[in-house]
């Protein structure tokens, strides 16, 4: 009987490596007020998430389509794609293909 190759899944991707490797090369340092940077990180993230906004736009059909398609993607839901979409656009985190 012929032997079957699976390709397992791998939860770790290659930047999770680079950056366990990273750590256990001792390239990282503590920081020196754990607490104050834990609630700066905390006070953040409460701002990113929060969404006390709405607003109506128009689209046309295949964007919205577009939108809806990744969105599935990416598991989301479609308003949050497009608010990740906005985020990331005034964070400069969001890059041109060109």
């Amino acid at each position: 009987m012929k032997k079957i190759k699976t390709k397992l899944f791998d939860p770790i991707d290659e930047e999770e490596r680079e950056l366990m490797k990273s750590i256990e090369e001792g390239e990282w340092k503590p920081v020196k007020n754990m607490n104050r940077e834990k609630e700066k990180g905390i006070v953040s993230a409460r701002n990113t998430l929060k969404k006390d906004k709405r607003i109506n736009l128009r689209i046309s059909q295949k964007d919205y389509q577009q939108i809806q398609i990744k969105a599935i993607e990416e598991g989301i839901p479609y308003q949050t794609f497009i608010s990740s979409i906005i985020h990331k656009y005034l964070n400069g985190s969001l890059t041109s293909k060109v």
